[in-house]
């Protein structure tokens, strides 16, 4: 396969993922629109929000670094054609996941009052509720890791969607029910369709896995399969906890920034003396409901970039092909920041008409996405390039990057949150400088390792460029439009449609995409072939 073909491939696998990602946060965003409008309001998704970032710290202790070891591990056997030995890694690290995904069940489920005693106490019940999706999470994480080591995203990506609509579908109407009993049960009632979709996401991968285990077991079978040594279950177990547990301290010390506003938050806000317990909780809520909700959507495409590039570059590697992962470690940025970039500008200029057209009924927070929605870039380098030093091995550098991040993020909060005229804003600045921090430090590394000559131009200075003359044509446009038709919603859905226009117009005249990158992604392809022909 020669580099063309390699990099077709790579990209190819990411376009699929991304599109499923952003087909599920879309999903996810909807059905959270619903339930802040008309169900819980800020305070119950701020109870919700709670007990979902101590459900994901957990989580992370019972399954998160598997899928990244799998791949990694099934990828670089497979590139020497040991299948056998890449299926016993898939069978090995099913028992695991089974014994770490039983064990944080039982965690959360007897320590949830104490858990909750410590951060908000009306996340009780949403914490007995999300116990059980631990043990599920943790099989589907297996098969997902399997797939993605042999370069096939489609299970993982048809998985994820009915996952999330089932999520949605139960979250909304679960929430509906047991809101009567009062706002905390209401939370608990979104957290019982979180469960629900985690296990429709895994009776699909398994149904999926079935109908592929002839093409598996044939290939295990072949007379091309390569003589292997078969490590015994043992080794591979061990193998895969020494790449896994580096990847998962490494979020866990990431995932560190959610459990500092979960803990700092609220306390801080008290300290100030300025607020009482009902706008705290409101402030929190808009906090994790909206301006999570908002920022993290976009970042959706460089988690999908940061799954396509462990097996990948762990293949090349092993391979000893260092051209190869050089090329495909810009790629892998250039493809990110593509869309990032403009999604923080975006997110920046339009962020506030953008909550009171969403939020109708509770449209406040606007003011932290103007000061908060630059983080989605530097999030977004965090993610794709901590993907790229797993796939070279380098798992415990991450961990570094997250820990100096976690710090500055405690210290901003401690300072930014206790002065009244800044308040909760203080976290959604100390969360963009915690991303500067791990991202600069990850791609430090990531070129001390690889020597690669990182294309700025391609990957930040032209998006950047388009970005920002995108932006100001959508703040002049949105501002113009509401002058005239005195219409919000109007007004912010023209102001988008025109802004993506001129942005990919802007990005294809100045080369930001050309015909060898845009004819690997279909939807780009069509795209820049329109552009062109209105140039021409």
């Amino acid at each position: 396969m020669d580099k063309e073909q390699k990099s077709a491939s790579m990209q190819s696998q990411a376009s699929i993922l991304m599109g499923a990602t952003f087909a599920v946060r879309i999903l996810g965003f909807l059905y959270r629109v619903w339930l802040t409008n008309k169900i819980l309001g800020n305070k119950g998704m701020g109870y919700n929000a709670a007990a979902y970032y101590i459900y994901t710290f957990v989580l992370l202790f019972s399954s998160a670094g598997l899928p990244s070891a799998i791949s990694k591990m099934v990828s670089e056997r497979i590139a020497l054609k040991q299948y056998k030995e890449s299926h016993m890694i898939f069978k090995t690290a099913l028992v695991l996941a089974t014994i770490f995904g039983l064990a944080g069940f039982l965690l959360l489920a007897l320590f949830s009052k104490f858990l909750s005693a410590h951060s908000v106490p009306e996340g009780y019940y949403s914490l007995i509720a999300l116990s059980p999706t631990i043990l599920i999470a943790a099989i589907s994480a297996v098969f997902r890791g399997y797939f993605q080591g042999m370069r096939n995203m489609v299970p993982t990506a048809i998985s994820q969607v009915v996952e999330q609509l089932f999520n949605a579908i139960f979250s909304v109407l679960f929430a509906y029910i047991m809101v009567k009993g009062g706002l905390d049960l209401g939370a608990a009632g979104s957290s019982i369709g979180t469960g629900i979709g985690a296990a429709a996401g895994v009776l699909v991968i398994f149904g999926m896995y079935q109908h592929l285990s002839k093409h598996i077991k044939n290939r295990i079978n072949s007379r091309k399969n390569i003589q292997e040594s078969f490590a015994a279950p043992i080794a591979l177990a061990k193998e895969l906890l020494t790449i896994a547990w580096p990847i998962i301290i490494g979020m866990a010390v990431l995932s560190l920034s959610n459990l500092v506003d979960i803990f700092l938050v609220s306390n801080r806000l008290a300290a100030s003396g300025a607020f009482t317990k009902d706008q705290i909780d409101n402030m929190y809520g808009l906090l994790t409901n909206k301006y999570m909700t908002l920022t993290t959507m976009p970042v959706s495409i460089s988690t999908a970039v940061a799954i396509v590039v462990i097996p990948n570059i762990a293949r090349s590697m092993k391979l000893h092909d260092l051209t190869d992962i050089r090329n495909k470690i810009n790629e892998g940025l250039r493809l990110s920041m593509l869309l990032s970039i403009p999604a923080a500008i975006g997110l920046t200029v339009l962020g506030d008409p953008a909550i009171r057209m969403i939020y109708a009924s509770v449209p406040d927070g606007g003011i932290l996405m103007e000061f908060g929605s630059i983080s989605i870039i530097f999030l977004a380098i965090t993610q794709t390039v901590t993907g790229m030093l797993q796939g070279i091995g380098k798992v415990k550098i991450p961990v570094l990057g997250a820990l100096a991040s976690v710090i500055v993020k405690i210290i901003f909060n401690y300072i930014l949150i206790a002065i009244p005229s800044i308040n909760v804003i203080g976290a959604v600045i100390s969360t963009t400088l915690c991303y500067l921090v791990a991202g600069a430090i990850d791609i430090y590394f990531l070129w001390k390792f690889t020597g690669t000559r990182f294309d700025i131009s391609g990957a930040f200075i032209k998006p950047l460029g388009a970005s920002l003359i995108m932006g100001m044509f959508c703040y002049v446009s949105y501002n113009v439009l509401h002058y005239v038709f005195k219409s919000n919603t109007f007004s912010v859905l023209l102001a988008i449609v025109l802004g993506i226009g001129l942005y990919f117009v802007i990005l294809v005249a100045v080369g930001g995409v050309d015909a060898r990158f845009t004819k690997r992604i279909p939807i780009l392809r069509k795209l820049a072939q329109k552009i062109d022909g209105i140039l021409k």
